[in-house]
């Protein structure tokens, strides 16, 4: 990447903030510098990126997904059964979990397609659906007794770097991969930029709608996974935090709520920079409510600006519609 196109990347302004906000926590902050620390950071981080990246596929075609916490929390459930219940192997419970994910995405996408509803109230109601299953399996008891080895590798690290962020890592560059150099990504975009365009042109529209979701429903697994390691448990409270953290990282990342537009790299700047915000207020000992207040105020902060250029956009087209229409009526 060449200095120019680093200056005019639009997540330019979260690397700043991202490198600004380290560099005074660590001179202000002696707890910052501590290895715990860092390691607690880049833990939370591992996790909360990957429900980031699964909020942005969807958002990618302009839809939402409420159900996300409800989906991880089932996830783990199911995973967490299968190991401590009926004892499967832990490679076969994880895909068994990672297959449900995708279940759940392909029924909040073929559910949305069939009626026609808006997204956003077809997955605040399967989120009640999901959520309901979850207790029912469970009745709110946690899974305990997992495999030794799979509660080991939640909490391995090598100093301060927890072996899940190499997870998080390899499923950020898959995911790079698939949005930006297969066909599958370039026209979940174009369908997200103008989907009555994308419809005309001949694109596979419901094919899109349904793939952005499972592809959803696949990150919710992994990460609900990957939390259910950190925690050595499979908690059916898994996801109940994560609606709000799923919106901050691709929004506050540079996407547009109309669709079309997302990037990897700003999503995780942003879940990033979250989390430094995070521990700074723990680590000043603040409110912990204070960390909703900052999310909330965080998003409206950058749904502003972005709806304001798409209106601008929209303006500017309209004007442009009518200056050739009356050109077109001129003698």
């Amino acid at each position: 990447m060449t200095l120019r196109t680093l200056v005019r990347s639009d997540w330019l302004g979260l690397l700043v903030a991202v490198v600004g906000l380290s560099a005074g926590l660590a001179v202000s902050v002696r707890q910052f510098n501590t290895e715990i620390n860092q390691y607690v950071v880049l833990l939370n981080l591992s996790v909360t990126l990957i429900v980031a990246f699964a909020q942005m596929v969807v958002l990618a075609i302009g839809h939402m997904n409420l159900a996300i916490g409800a989906m991880g929390g089932l996830v783990a459930v199911i995973t967490g059964g299968l190991m401590e219940r009926w004892g499967v192997p832990i490679p076969l419970a994880m895909a068994i979990g990672v297959a449900s994910g995708a279940l759940m995405g392909l029924v909040n996408a073929v559910v949305t397609l069939r009626t026609g509803i808006n997204p956003f109230i077809v997955t605040l109601a399967t989120a009640s659906v999901y959520s309901g299953i979850n207790l029912g399996i469970t009745g709110a008891i946690p899974f305990y007794n997992l495999p030794a080895e799979f509660v080991a590798f939640g909490q391995a690290r090598t100093g301060p770097i927890p072996h899940l962020l190499v997870w998080t890592v390899v499923t950020g560059l898959a995911l790079a991969v698939i949005l930006r150099t297969t066909v599958f990504g370039r026209q979940l975009f174009a369908l997200g930029g103008n989907p009555r365009a994308a419809e005309l042109s001949g694109l596979p529209v419901t094919r899109l709608v349904i793939g952005a979701h499972i592809l959803s429903g696949i990150l919710v697994a992994v990460a609900a996974i990957l939390l259910m390691a950190r925690f050595g448990s499979g908690q059916p409270t898994i996801g109940q935090n994560w609606l709000m953290p799923s919106f901050a990282g691709p929004i506050l990342g540079g996407a547009a709520l109309e669709g079309g537009s997302v990037s990897i790299i700003g999503t995780a700047l942003a879940s990033g920079l979250v989390a430094l915000l995070e521990n700074s207020l723990v680590l000043v000992q603040a409110d912990p409510f204070w960390v909703e207040f900052l999310l909330g105020a965080l998003i409206l902060g950058a749904i502003g600006p972005s709806r304001f250029r798409t209106l601008y956009r929209g303006r500017g087209r309209s004007r442009l519609a009518t200056l050739q229409a009356t050109r077109g009526l001129q003698p």
